[in-house]
């Protein structure tokens, strides 16, 4: 597989994947990973199953390995991660999962919305472009020293405003459906 290409959630054939440089950048390191959902581009089937290659690599929908991961868990963090998806899921109906970076949820619409990655301590959702949306409600609480990202850690314990959570979701899937249209109008000059 080349940079740039991805595993078909279908049938798991390499294949080229739609993203932006920027998203190449800073999200696509080797380009590999997994997606299936409404929104799933490019040459990815409707199944969106997979079972376990020959080779022992972890494959299945990445709905299914976002489940697993949450079932594996099995403590507070899966608890959190099946929350803020499920708000995710339920700000963004049409949203598309992934599965990258060995085992890091993606949710993406137009684009790259959010990370959910686990860590001991901390629940931590990155934002792909945060750093140009608003957030009256202040949940980014982490990586907000760059010009791009910005990030909300959730730990043990803690809340996080279910509405104002859909809200910044729902404002990052606007965004990117704005910067494709920008990218059409552009390119029909």
């Amino acid at each position: 597989m080349r940079p740039g290409e991805g595993l078909c959630a279908d049938n798991g054939r390499a294949g080229p994947r739609f993203h932006s440089s920027l998203e190449t950048a800073l999200f696509h390191p080797g380009g590999i990973g997994l997606s299936s959902g409404a929104g799933t581009r490019g040459r990815h089937g409707e199944s969106g199953i997979m079972t376990t290659n020959d080779d022992g690599a972890m494959e299945g929908s990445a709905s299914d390995l976002i489940d697993a991961k949450i079932a594996a868990l099995g403590d507070w963090r899966g608890a959190t991660l099946a929350r803020v998806r499920a708000l995710i899921r339920a700000a963004v109906p049409d949203v598309v999962e992934e599965v990258k970076w060995r085992g890091v949820p993606v949710w993406s619409q137009d684009g790259i919305l959010c990370t959910g990655e686990t860590y001991r301590d901390k629940v931590k959702l990155t934002f792909a472009n945060g750093a140009a949306l608003a957030d009256p409600k202040g949940l980014f609480n982490a990586s907000i020293e760059g010009n791009t990202r910005r990030a909300i850690d959730i730990a043990e314990g803690a809340g996080i405003d279910e509405a104002a959570f859909k809200a910044l979701v729902r404002a990052a899937a606007a965004l990117n459906a704005e910067k494709v249209a920008g990218r059409k109008a552009r390119s029909q000059r």
